[in-house]
């Protein structure tokens, strides 16, 4: 059974760190292209970031979160994370991983394949 499980999210002020996780079941991580996406009240949904099957390709973050975010992958965890630094206001949103099966060693994410529940991350001063 596919499932992905994040956890890490919170609260935190301005300027502050978070490091996400989104625990893999199933299926092989490291096999498929896998994302972090985000969604906030009344904002359309945004692709985070991206890391290609295997790291064979260019990795992709959005251009609001370059330099701030990081996402890497634990291939003996099965595990993806985003650490993310600096966070801003405007990071506050659910987030959420997920995975496009239907695209083994594929480079693009897509969230409509298998996602997880998201956890809540809220930036406040």
């Amino acid at each position: 059974q596919v499932q992905l499980v994040e956890s890490g999210g919170g609260s935190v002020q301005p300027g502050g760190a978070l490091r996400l996780s989104c625990v893999a079941s199933g299926f092989v991580l490291d096999l498929y292209p896998i994302g972090w996406f985000r969604q906030a009240p009344g904002k359309a949904r945004e692709e985070v970031a991206c890391l290609t099957a295997r790291n064979h390709g260019t990795s992709y973050y959005a251009q609001s979160v370059q330099g701030r975010f990081t996402a890497s992958r634990d291939n003996d965890k099965n595990t993806l994370y985003l650490q993310m630094f600096s966070l801003k206001p405007e990071d506050t949103a659910v987030y959420y991983c997920a995975a496009d099966l239907r695209a083994p060693y594929g480079s693009t994410c897509r969230d409509d394949d298998y996602r997880g529940q998201g956890t809540q991350v809220t930036v406040s001063s």
